[in-house]
């Protein structure tokens, strides 16, 4: 019940807030975590109600407290196939997300990012800046980032072998520490 109404809620904030005219249903549905901080919380409402409409599944992880690391880590879990993470600029939440282990987060504002970064580097969290980014725009990115497919390294079917390496001995990086 409780789910009915959250939905006939956002159905009328979308309306309300005109996210965009033409919503097409994906064919692939994505479980997709989805976050934001206050500067970002009404951008990600009407993100979640797109999202929604699509045919996704989301999850959303709204602990003002500490946004992003709950649901990075859903997505290094594998509780969630992608995340999509709000704030302000999109620049602290790609900080934080990358300090979970097993995320590959970027911020994005181009169409040739959102896809390039997932097909090449497994992106798989996709921060966005709500002072910086149009809601269409934001509204793209999402749908490319997430019909974007990573091309698994021919010779191991995994990461890159350099992006691997990293992901296992972080403190490898230590020497370029000053």
């Amino acid at each position: 019940m409780e789910r009915k109404v959250m939905q006939s809620i956002r159905m009328r904030s979308l309306s309300s807030y005109n996210v965009c005219e033409c919503i097409e249903r994906e064919s692939t549905m994505v479980r997709m975590g989805l976050t934001a901080d206050r500067c970002g919380y009404d951008f990600e409402n009407r993100l979640a109600v797109a999202l929604e409409i699509a045919g996704h599944d989301v999850i959303e992880h709204d602990d003002y407290a500490d946004f992003i690391v709950p649901m990075a880590e859903s997505v290094a879990t594998g509780d969630v196939c992608k995340g999509l993470a709000i704030c302000g600029s999109g620049v602290g939440a790609s900080i934080v997300a990358n300090k979970v282990p097993g995320v590959r987060a970027a911020f994005i504002t181009d169409s040739f990012s959102a896809h390039q970064g997932v097909e090449e580097n497994a992106k798989n969290l996709m921060c966005l800046g709500s002072l910086v980014t149009g809601q269409s725009l934001a509204w793209e990115l999402v749908q490319i980032f997430l019909r974007a497919q990573f091309k698994k390294d021919s010779a191991s079917g995994e990461l890159p072998s350099d992006l691997a390496s990293i992901e296992r001995s972080p403190h490898s990086l230590q020497k370029y520490a000053r």
